[in-house]
């Protein structure tokens, strides 16, 4: 069901503290803290004993403390201590996943540990940058499967409907997309040329008048998203590489959906902007807007599940699937191979 040799992001940096906490990504429990130096942990939560949860216990330095017996585990996962008995059984640890900080972010490895490959964590640009700004939000629970958030994201049609007073218009609705398959994920794309600015937008763009506007939706294995706006003064887009010297507006929207479960995910983001880098109150506007705009496709997306669940008539595909059929099935290639992989070496 889900590709595990692979970075997901397990929480905000500000939500792993010194107090033990239980998260749940793929199915597992997971109980996470931080050391005295500051180094996220991440450790299975289950004692291997009587399978009370880490996470119900007590840092203690930098090793967690079971509540029920008191059995110790350092950050490794290897269990130190076993009150009563010098003798520690061999199948006592439990297991510890890799886990970095990066972009304010905890990320998580939840296949095996010896694959962990931070290089290979998704590539944030100007996320420091003194020239871009950026604002972000609370991470949002959608009560629904990830494939369908992932769905949603190489859909830019869908914002014509779904998003009439934030990011769309009537432009958005018949401009053919060009869908483009890369080694990492999908890209759905299009320019659309003299078209009105959309209502979020128009607070930001350094221009008066009509636009050309690009909208990029990349969505990389297994669930991470870049999504790229541009707009121009019109008659002057159509070549993201050559834009006009301060006279366009860029947004960088990141979107990392963690699979809590098949029917449950939770959604990081946050966006960096090429205008105004230090202006809170601009910052605020976008947050609270993207929020609002989030919350719509939640909305549809809680619907979609309960509609594909109950099911009695079979659904169609058309023309704008492309690009989230593409990533489906390349995706699920993947985890195919995986398995194969695992399973041949059990």
């Amino acid at each position: 069901m889900y590709l595990r040799n692979t970075w997901y992001v397990a929480a905000w940096d500000s939500e792993v503290t010194r107090e033990p906490k239980q998260i749940k990504i793929l199915g597992e429990k997971i109980v996470t803290y931080r050391t005295q130096a500051g180094d996220p942990v991440a450790l299975l939560d289950a004692c291997p004993h009587r399978k009370l949860p880490l996470s119900k216990g007590r840092i203690k330095g930098d090793q967690i403390e079971c509540g029920y017996h008191g059995l110790t585990f350092d950050c490794s996962g290897s269990c130190v201590r076993v009150p009563g008995q010098d003798r520690i059984p061999g199948a006592a640890n439990v297991h510890s996943y890799p886990v970095v900080s990066r972009y304010g972010l905890v990320w998580i490895w939840m296949g095996d540990p010896a694959l962990a490959d931070p290089d290979k964590i998704f590539v944030v640009e100007h996320f420091d940058d003194p020239n871009y700004g950026i604002n972000k939000g609370d991470a949002i629970p959608f009560p629904c499967n990830y494939l369908y958030i992932t769905d949603n994201l190489l859909d830019p049609s869908h914002v014509a409907w779904v998003h009439q007073s934030s990011f769309g218009n009537a432009a958005c609705e018949e401009e053919p997309l060009t869908v483009t398959g890369t080694d990492t994920g999908v890209i759905v794309s299009r320019w659309m040329y003299d078209v009105e600015v959309a209502p979020f937008y128009k607070k930001l763009v350094p221009f008066e008048g009509n636009c050309d506007r690009e909208q990029h939706y990349e969505v990389r294995y297994p669930s991470l998203a870049y999504i790229k706006a541009i707009f121009t003064p019109k008659g002057t887009g159509g070549d993201a590489k050559n834009l006009p010297d301060g006279q366009y507006f860029q947004m960088d929207s990141y979107n990392f959906m963690t699979p809590v479960d098949e029917r449950t995910t939770r959604y990081f983001w946050f966006q960096v902007r090429n205008v105004k880098p230090d202006d809170e109150e601009i910052s605020q506007y976008m947050s609270d807007s993207v929020m609002f705009a989030f919350n719509e496709d939640r909305d549809i997306l809680i619907e979609v599940q309960k509609g594909m669940e109950e099911k009695t008539t079979r659904n169609i595909d058309i023309a704008i699937d492309a690009g989230p059929l593409l990533y489906r099935r390349r995706l699920q290639k993947l985890i195919d191979a995986e398995q194969q992989v695992r399973a041949a070496a059990e």
